[in-house]
């Protein structure tokens, strides 16, 4: 058999058809008989469990006998007055350690009600009918400055928006959206999802977006603070961890993240340029994303590789074991040592075995292997980038840990601040904590902006 070329990367590897197959609803939606059966499963606990296990506190029962009794409506006010983005967090959520993974019926014997699936039912509704759930309250005359159309930022916006404040949402990026935009796997949020339900929340109006609008570039804290009576910083996390191995720049080593937000973008998967041989690096979601399309777009082999054990790693059992299934390999306890360049090209990268040490910290065992590759997709965490919040050198902001410092309130150092979302961090690194910190953070603006008023008169 002739050997494939170094730097075997092109597009096109499967057709338009089967790419198309590839990328559809990897959780197709239950229709109303399924749904009537799966709620007909309820216990509706007293003191359930679901709810507080779900961040943003979701009455479970609630919503689930709303779907029982065919008032949909009802069910989906439930879920969407608790989570502005109860479609999304349907469809991404990992409902297995969440809601799911504590209901009553979890058991050996029987499957847990299948929240996640019956809470899509219901929101799905509301973006196919365009049904307004909610009213906006009279003007109050405040204006705030959201940073960031992330699942933060817009939670934020539409909760301040529906108590009567004109918000203005900034962002980087051509779109609104944020990671569901441009981060999450396109298989689970098919079909442009991401823009049926922001056009939704704005249905709710107040609420402007100014698009291609980067913090520190195009627009100052300063500034937003002068013109605004309030900010909200949800902007996440703009740079990515290096390897810190030599050659990182050689082409062929691509972040995660890019990739991924490059796919979900494009309007021909066929013209992307897909490997032969990929390896990712990275125990998250992202990696496994990363993993999974990788394979789903053509490519022959797929390996990932995580320097700990799979219990470590942020990614699911659920999510590890689907990137098993779909055909990727995976090497736990390994570490990236250095990339082969051959002819100018990437032509593989060295592991080395890790392990822990007698103080439980992990070191390399010395034993080293190498993997072909083509691609190498780099999955090992993002960063906050702080520089915007910097103006003549000084920190705007107090920093705690690298991330912006904010108290229980989700207000900053600075007055008439707040922030919320992956850019402080918090007890979880999902979709749904950063829509509870947006949400939870307006609370607080509007509480805060009601009080000046109050004051003023």
């Amino acid at each position: 058999m002739a050997r494939k070329p170094l730097g075997d990367i092109a597009p096109g590897r499967l057709d338009p058809a089967t790419l198309a197959q590839h990328f559809d609803d990897v959780a197709p939606p239950l229709d109303d008989r399924q749904a009537l059966i799966a709620a007909n499963r309820c216990y509706y606990c007293y003191d359930a469990p679901c709810i507080e296990a779900c961040p943003t506190g979701i009455d479970i029962p609630e919503f689930i006998r709303g779907i029982a009794t065919g008032n949909l409506k009802g069910a989906a006010t439930t879920i969407l007055s608790s989570n502005t983005f109860g479609g999304s967090c349907a469809r991404v959520c990992p409902t297995e350690i969440l809601c799911e993974g504590v209901c009553v019926r979890n058991t050996a014997e029987s499957l847990p009600v299948q929240i996640g699936a019956l809470q899509r039912h219901a929101t799905d509704w509301v973006y196919e009918t365009g049904a307004p759930l909610f009213q906006r309250a009279p003007d109050s005359g405040f204006k705030v400055a959201v940073v960031g159309a992330g699942p933060a930022g817009l939670a934020c916006a539409h909760r301040l928006a529906r108590a009567g404040h004109a918000v203005t949402v900034f962002d980087a990026k051509a779109k609104p959206g944020g990671l569901n935009e441009y981060g999450i796997a396109a298989y689970k949020l098919p079909d442009d999802f991401a823009r049926k339900e922001i056009d939704w929340l704005l249905s709710i109006g107040g609420i402007s977006i100014q698009p291609d609008a980067a913090l520190g570039e195009h627009i100052t804290l300063a500034q937003l603070r002068k013109d605004h009576d309030a900010v909200f910083l949800g902007m996440g996390l703009a740079g990515v961890n290096a390897l810190g191995i030599e050659d990182e720049a050689l082409p062929g080593v691509r972040n995660a993240v890019d990739f991924i937000a490059e796919l979900r973008q494009s309007d021909a998967l066929a013209t992307l340029q897909v490997g032969r041989r990929i390896v990712v690096i990275g125990g998250g979601n992202t990696a496994i994303d990363a993993a999974i399309q990788s394979k789903r777009l053509g490519a022959e082999s797929v390996t990932l590789v995580y320097r700990r054990g799979p219990e470590a790693m942020s990614a699911t059992t659920h999510e590890q074991d689907f990137a098993k299934t779909e055909g990727v390999n995976v090497i736990h306890w390994a570490a990236p040592r250095g990339l082969i360049e051959k002819d100018g090209v990437l032509a593989g990268i060295e592991f080395e075995y890790t392990q822990l040490d007698a103080n439980g910290k992990l070191a390399g065992s010395g034993d080293r292997f190498t993997l072909e590759a083509d691609i190498v997709l780099k999955a090992i965490g993002q960063t906050f980038v702080p520089d915007p919040l910097r103006e003549s050198d000084m920190d705007l902001l107090e920093l705690r840990g690298g991330r912006i410092a904010v108290d229980a309130d989700f207000a900053t150092s600075l007055p008439d601040v707040w922030a919320g979302g992956d850019c402080v961090g918090g007890k979880t690194d999902l979709t749904v904590q950063a829509v509870d910190d947006g949400q939870r953070a307006a609370t607080a603006i509007d509480r805060a902006l009601l009080a000046r008023a109050t004051k003023a008169a």
